[in-house]
């Protein structure tokens, strides 16, 4: 099931932030950015009809390898929050995105993550050469070539 919230490229994925996203505070909590950045990852998967489900059904998987989030402004409960996600082309064996949390349009915070493709046969091993179907994920996603 495609989420209708979610566009083209940048991807934006509409949330909005719940009891449990934050401390005592009612201030959004560091762990559920990070869930949300993988939840915006995979619904841009989605997206283009590309369920994440195909990637682990075929032994693939893309784990985090770096993340960094740059946070501005506290997010609150209540706040609905806009994430525009950005796939940038592959550097080498690393795929690079761009995500910004915005607030009635304004920067919240900013993240930047590296994820490897990787086959599990019991085993990881990093694929420096995705399959062609990958490939081509690859390139819708980014709006690229999927020779890159």
């Amino acid at each position: 099931m495609v989420n209708d919230s979610v566009t083209a490229i940048p991807f934006r994925l509409l949330k909005r932030v719940l009891p449990q996203h934050t401390d005592h505070g009612g201030v959004m909590w560091h762990g559920a950015y990070v869930a949300w950045l993988e939840e915006a990852r995979v619904e841009a998967l989605e997206a283009i009809d590309f369920p994440y489900q195909r990637f682990v059904a075929t032994g693939l998987d893309m784990p985090v390898v770096r993340l960094e989030i740059r946070y501005r402004e506290a997010l609150r409960l209540g706040d609905e929050v806009v994430l525009e996600s950005l796939p940038r082309p592959r550097l080498g064996v690393r795929w690079p995105w761009t995500t910004r949390f915005m607030r009635d349009g304004v920067c919240m915070a900013d993240a930047e993550v590296e994820l490897v493709l990787v086959q599990n046969q019991g085993v990881l091993k990093v694929l420096r050469h995705p399959p062609a179907e990958v490939a081509e994920v690859f390139a819708t996603l980014t709006g690229g070539s999927a020779s890159t």
